[in-house]
């Protein structure tokens, strides 16, 4: 298994050049007031439920401006739902109903072929500013229907079919790049900092206060002082003090 997961980051590699304009997109629609809605069917669904729900916490952004949708609901989340994926209506009706002008529609499937993803990027179709899709199949219908097409080609898995496997890492990895790199490019870091978390449990307050600490230049009570003024604002603690 370690080789052929060795096979997936020169898989992402190759899958570069869009990645970067899959990103382009993100930030352009972020900066006119849009959204990124993913959409995905088993492992992929849960991958983009845990990419968006993990960009409130770590860029102190409001939760709707990543939003996931999963074939079969948040039961899906812990329990195969059978058949889910299959129901393109049901993907069209979930995306539909929360998608508006200048957002972006990632639908993410392995195969390329989910019924739910296809119906949840046609829902995109017209309103959206752009669509994305992520998959590991180049003549997939989903490679060929989105605006900007990332294929990762990492070959057969070692369990055929079980796509959780150097699929869903190659997913896993572009999801990060995606996410990462738009708050990057929207000013959500200050170099590799976290400045605008949200320090909602200690160990993110210590965290707080090590950046503000080494920042700032000052002891840890000082750090920590500055921050409670700030109401734990890593941003507004660091720029008090310029």
């Amino acid at each position: 298994m370690n080789e052929e997961d060795a096979a997936v980051a020169p898989a992402v590699r190759a899958a570069l050049p869009e990645i970067e304009r899959a990103v382009d997109a993100i930030v352009e629609a972020l900066r006119q007031g849009g959204h990124v809605i993913y959409v995905g069917a088993g492992t992929s669904g849960r991958l983009g439920v845990l990419d968006a729900s993990e960009m409130p916490p770590t860029y102190g952004v409001p939760a709707a401006l990543f939003q996931a949708v999963i074939a079969g609901g948040d039961i899906a989340l812990r329990s195969a739902v059978e058949g889910a994926e299959d129901d393109e209506a049901a993907g069209h009706r979930d995306v539909a109903r929360i998608i508006a002008t200048h957002d972006v529609v990632v639908g993410i499937s392995a195969s390329g072929r989910a019924p739910y993803v296809l119906g949840g990027l046609k829902a995109g179709e017209g309103i959206a500013a752009t669509t994305i899709g992520i998959t590991c199949n180049a003549g997939s219908a989903l490679a060929r229907r989105s605006t900007i097409g990332i294929v990762v080609d990492v070959g057969p898995e070692i369990i055929a079919g079980s796509s959780r496997l150097k699929a869903g890492t190659a997913t896993k990895l572009v999801l990060n790049m995606l996410s990462t790199g738009a708050m990057v490019r929207s000013g959500r870091t200050r170099d590799d900092l976290m400045i605008d978390m949200r320090p909602g449990n200690a160990k993110l307050r210590e965290r707080a206060v090590g950046i503000v600490r080494a920042e700032a230049g000052v002891d840890d009570a000082e750090a920590r002082r500055r921050l409670e003024a700030a109401g734990w604002s890593v941003r507004e603690a660091l720029d008090r003090q310029r």
